[in-house]
């Protein structure tokens, strides 16, 4: 009997280990031979901890288990059984592609990585030229998963073309934003395939040094990124001789402190190097100096996890995929008041308001939805008159959002927009890394002046308006200059929230 519980930390947060000791206990009181795998997880949280057992070679699910669960998931007439995991509403409306894997796999097995496809597109790219594999990558429209989606190819072809010694691949596995964990789920669930796309990106630019930049509050997923990294140099997937292919490339795993704006890539490297996390001036790209003043690649995990898809599959396959410019899949985390939260990996192009409605199932309290912050602590309210807006980089910036992170929170109508709003100004004057006066001075006044209009000054509304212009405008990175999109979002879409009366004292 093959059974699948997760280690995912999601699962793990819900006892997945007390399930998996329990069948074990139960397993060896019955004398059963049990192979127990502690896969990632499928994405659907509100199912966690997800048992799987495997049948004539069809996994049936049990969730949300608990240890009392462990007999009847043995004897199979546990109450909570959903049937075959595949066939589940939420996995059959994916395109898995950069997920296909995690739920699926031990993620710590190199041999279970292959037999599904793992290594493929390694092998690939090492029978090409270093311009035909960024040529690839172009071709697929890939872009940034990480935060404004930047063309990877661009990127790549930059780092590719410079002249210098040294160069490196930086994988920014720094994730921060409220209502994200795709990066961490793909890390813990199939690290595999990020080794893969780094040491892919490596030969594109003639790289042969590589760094995940992973936050210090992911221990799960700095053990098992750490572990797998021992496995493929191992097995001579990293190394001075990747494949036998007689090209060079290694990584290594650093931790960072949680600082917010260490997510900003020049920030990043900062701190990579061992200084202080605050944003560098550019020009300079990092592309042309970045770590250690040398040509650098800064990709987000999902980014460098899907280019192993791109290289199995072809670049045409994958940018068969979405919509206009945006091409491929987008990693929908949908979490906050929702009554069936996890990732949804699907193609560009699903509205707003099918993923909160329909995916998601509405809000968990059954109250009406008010709004979704999409793409993070950074990202605009999006009220439900824009919920036919489709999931696209430009049709999303058109509509006065970003998609980000790909992050989803949903609200319903009890939440307090004003509120929202100085949370968000709180929060960067909090995180701020103070190398500019736009962030660092206009978010202590923007907490300032949301204070005023809650106490009922109303003159102060285009103060806050023109205080959001000029951190826009004037911010050198995301942080500050991105800051002004809760704030006017929830302003412009919520006013009444915004009406406040003086107390009588006053």
């Amino acid at each position: 009997m093959k059974i699948y519980v997760p280690a995912d930390s999601a699962a793990l947060a819900l006892g997945a280990n007390d399930i998996a000791d329990a069948i074990t206990q139960q397993a060896r009181a019955r004398g059963l031979t049990v192979e127990l795998v502690r896969n990632g997880t499928r994405g659907m949280i509100w199912l966690e901890p997800l048992v799987e057992v495997e049948v004539d070679g069809v996994r049936h699910g049990f969730g949300p288990a608990t240890p009392d669960d462990a007999d009847a998931i043995l004897d199979g007439t546990s109450a909570k059984a959903l049937g075959p995991v595949d066939k589940l509403d939420w996995m059959q409306r994916q395109t898995r592609l950069t997920f296909a894997r995690c739920g699926v796999i031990d993620p710590l097995s190199l041999e279970d990585y292959q037999a599904h496809g793992g290594l493929a597109g390694l092998r690939r790219a090492i029978a090409m030229s270093s311009a035909d594999i960024v040529d690839e990558v172009t071709k697929s429209g890939l872009r940034g998963r990480g935060g404004a989606g930047f063309p990877t190819g661009i990127k790549w072809n930059t780092v590719r073309q410079a002249q210098a010694a040294q160069k490196y691949i930086i994988c920014n596995a720094d994730e921060g934003d409220s209502g994200t964990f795709a990066d961490r789920m793909i890390m813990e669930g199939d690290p595999f395939t990020l080794i893969e796309g780094m040491i892919i990106a490596g030969l594109g630019v003639d790289a042969t040094r590589g760094y995940v930049y992973l936050r210090s509050e992911y221990p799960d997923a700095i053990a098992v990124m750490t572990r797998a990294v021992e496995i493929a140099r191992a097995a001579g997937v990293l190394g001075a001789d990747v494949l036998g292919s007689g090209r060079a490339f290694d990584l290594e795993i650093r931790k960072g402190a949680g600082a917010y704006v260490c997510g900003e890539e020049t920030s990043l490297l900062n701190s990579l190097e061992g200084k202080r996390g605050v944003v560098r001036a550019k020009p300079p790209l990092p592309a042309l100096e970045g770590f250690l003043g040398q040509p650098t690649v800064v990709n987000n995990v999902i980014s460098l996890a899907t280019v192993p898809v791109i290289f199995e599959k072809g670049a045409q396959f994958y940018a068969d995929f979405g919509l206009g410019r945006s091409r491929g899949t987008v990693t929908l985390q949908i979490a906050g008041n929702v009554a069936r939260g996890g990732l949804f990996e699907t193609a560009f192009g699903m509205s707003l308001g099918a993923v909160v409605n329909d995916i998601a199932g509405g809000t968990a309290s059954g109250r009406p939805v008010k709004a979704v912050q999409v793409g993070g602590p950074l990202g605009a309210y999006m009220p439900v008159s824009k919920f036919d807006t489709a999931l696209g980089y430009e049709e999303f910036d058109a509509a006065g959002g970003l998609i980000g992170h790909a992050g989803l929170v949903v609200f319903d109508d009890s939440a307090d927009m004003l509120c929202m709003a100085r949370f968000a100004m709180e929060f960067c004057a909090v995180e701020s890394c103070g190398k500019c006066t736009p962030c660092r001075i206009g978010a202590v006044r923007g907490v300032e002046t949301i204070d005023r209009i809650a106490a009922g000054d109303s003159a102060a509304i285009p103060l806050l308006t023109d205080l959001c212009e000029t951190m826009k405008d004037g911010s050198l990175c995301a942080l500050g200059g991105f800051t002004p999109f809760p704030v006017m979002s929830a302003l412009t879409h919520f006013p009444d929230d915004f009406a406040r009366v003086k107390e009588a004292a006053e």
